[in-house]
């Protein structure tokens, strides 16, 4: 089930990093919550909440577009369910 979301997130992650409508800085912080996502390496619950952290730096960052404020949102609001 955990992986399942990491999974789910990880890909939302990747369409963020991609769209060139969102800043540099945004987009690099996507990625990188991607790759703590996919890191095997550890626990699922350490992935979500490495992720968490980097999202949530970046949540309020004001020259994120609209729909990249919500798609992270939506993205915090999932890993927020794994336990």
């Amino acid at each position: 089930m955990a992986s399942a979301k990491l999974r789910q997130v990880a890909d939302i992650m990747a369409r963020v990093a991609e769209d060139t409508s969102v800043p540099r800085n945004i987009r690099r912080a996507a990625s990188d919550a991607r790759g703590a996502l996919l890191d095997e390496k550890n626990d699922p619950v350490v992935r979500a909440a490495s992720a968490i952290t980097i999202l949530d730096e970046i949540s309020n960052d004001p020259n994120m577009p609209i729909h990249a404020r919500t798609t992270i949102w939506n993205a915090l609001s999932i890993l927020e369910t794994v336990r």
